[in-house]
């Protein structure tokens, strides 16, 4: 069964293990995901992994980053895997196989990135806040997690596994005609969180002791706006002028600590 996962991006966050790096590189081969994005990976000579047999190319093009936020920026959708277990998240949890199915649809459209944490503690609560939602691959509670590799051959498989299914897409207007809306990159809806962030701190909104849970909230509800490009466009251009009328700087907002 084909399958194009052209628009897919695999971004491993602090992966210590580079074996593991390897074995999802290979994973990705066999399945025609081709591009691998790594976030502040532990050890930095993962690209001579052994365990990326057939997949040394893929991996030695491998794009690092050294933010969350920089990894995803083009993308539309993000995703975020986790083993779940008794953690308190906060962002709807769904399960592999109704995930892929959004992820598919996705994919269509433009790029998707599709996150996986560090073998010894998954994605942080700020990796998890550039999210859209978060997925689980149903293993047993007794033995939630999975080794890195393993869940991401797991998760691609299951985004092939459905390709050919027929999925409906596009979206109509009030008269029943089809109407192609652009969505917002996750660029964007950063830069709206961040302007929003300055716009809320400028008026006394945001308290010090606990700025950072408090841009990591605002992160989370912009993405499940799901804003289109041009919506979010209007909203940049809104809180702009509400930063200029209280004062602030210009346009690109300050980056907070």
């Amino acid at each position: 069964m084909k399958s194009n996962l052209e628009n897919l991006r695999v971004v491993l966050v602090g992966t210590r293990n580079p074996l593991n790096m390897g074995a999802a590189a290979r994973a990705m081969s066999n399945f025609g995901a081709r591009h691998l994005r790594v976030v502040n990976p532990y050890e930095l000579a993962f690209r001579e992994a052994r365990s990326a047999v057939g997949a040394a190319d893929l991996l030695a093009k491998a794009t690092e980053y050294g933010s969350v936020a920089e990894a995803v920026a083009d993308c539309g959708l993000v995703v975020g895997t986790t083993a779940a277990g008794r953690r308190k998240l906060q962002l709807e949890l769904r399960r592999l196989d109704a995930g892929a199915a959004t992820i598919r649809k996705r994919l269509k459209a433009g790029p998707v990135a599709l996150l996986f944490g560090s073998e010894k503690v998954g994605l942080s609560n700020e990796d998890m806040s550039h999210c859209h939602w978060v997925m689980r691959i149903p293993t047993r509670e007794e033995q939630g997690s999975m080794n890195l590799g393993q869940a991401v051959a797991v998760c691609l498989y299951e985004l092939v596994r459905g390709a050919g299914t027929r999925e409906k897409t596009a979206a109509t207007d009030d008269a029943g005609r089809r109407v192609k809306q652009s969505a917002a990159s996750v660029g964007e809806t950063e830069r709206l969180t961040r302007l929003l962030f300055d716009v809320l701190n400028a008026s006394g909104y945001v308290k010090p002791r606990v700025a950072r849970a408090t841009e990591e909230k605002l992160r989370r509800m912009v993405r499940r706006i799901e804003l289109s490009a041009a919506d979010a466009e209007l909203w940049l251009g809104m809180l702009r002028q509400i930063q200029w009328k209280l004062g602030g700087p210009a346009a690109g907002g300050v980056k907070s600590e």
